[in-house]
């Protein structure tokens, strides 16, 4: 796998030539930054830039006006091929926070376990109304801590708006969700996102993260995407890589909030 090229295709199809991931929400050009804006629930951002040190500051500037304007937070997804090579400093003093850096991993589709193994007394439902999203955010309240309602705002867009861009997956335990996750479908593109995979404390350990990455990988396989890609946190990364992931680059959320 020629992770350079890859890497290049990924900032290509998903990042400059991204698409609005929700109702209400509009992605656009300004200048060097490739944004999407849209209701507070929504994920507000930059998602791509092209900075030079002579133009930077002017540029994160104007997207504080833009987002500040609308009383919004951002996040500003800071990879670590972005340029130029003070960016995350500048955001620092430009007011924003840093979040937890991830590494961005990818692999072929075609090459990664499909076949789902579940602890006994457990079962996959698949997501697709208003209570399964209750349960969703309910799993990952559990699970990271935290609210996790605007994940269920968002999701309940998707279902009723764009229902061919996400699939999103409970594991139960007999009536009680204890594990959750969603496969972002980008179409249109080679890539496939795996997000939000959680599970609850008592049953971490028991293969349950495995099944949900091999339950959604058979759907982007499906859907005909040949790559997925994860951004992977410390806990996740080794698994991930032991089932053929490769990481690209790392990934981490500057936020702003007016």
């Amino acid at each position: 796998m020629d992770h350079a090229a890859i890497r290049t295709r990924y900032d290509r199809q998903l990042r400059l030539g991204a698409r609005p991931d929700g109702p209400g929400t509009r992605v656009e050009r300004d200048g060097p930054v490739v944004r999407q804006t849209g209701p507070a629930h929504a994920w507000n951002g930059i998602l791509w830039s092209g900075l030079d040190e002579t133009g930077a500051d002017a540029a994160i500037a104007e997207q504080i006006r833009h987002f500040t304007a609308l009383g919004l937070p951002f996040e500003w997804k800071v990879y670590g091929h972005d340029g130029p090579a003070d960016l995350a400093a500048r955001l620092l003093a430009a007011g924003f926070t840093a979040e937890d850096q991830e590494t961005l991993m990818v692999a072929e589709a075609a090459t990664l376990p499909t076949d789902v193994a579940l602890p006994e007394g457990v079962e996959l439902v698949p997501v697709t109304d208003a209570a399964g999203v209750k349960l969703v955010t309910e799993v990952h309240d559990r699970a990271f801590g935290g609210d996790s309602s605007h994940i269920g705002r968002q999701l309940l867009d998707q279902l009723a708006t764009t229902p061919d861009t996400v699939a999103a997956v409970l594991a139960m335990a007999g009536d009680e969700p204890v594990s959750a996750a969603r496969l972002e479908l980008y179409p249109g593109t080679d890539f496939a996102g795996l997000w939000g995979g959680g599970t609850v404390e008592p049953w971490r350990g028991k293969g349950l993260y495995r099944a949900l990455v091999a339950f959604r990988t058979r759907i982007a396989v499906e859907r005909g995407h040949r790559f997925v890609q994860v951004d992977a946190a410390d806990t996740s990364r080794p698994i991930l890589q032991r089932l053929g992931f490769a990481p690209l680059t790392t990934t981490t959320p500057y936020v702003y909030v007016p």
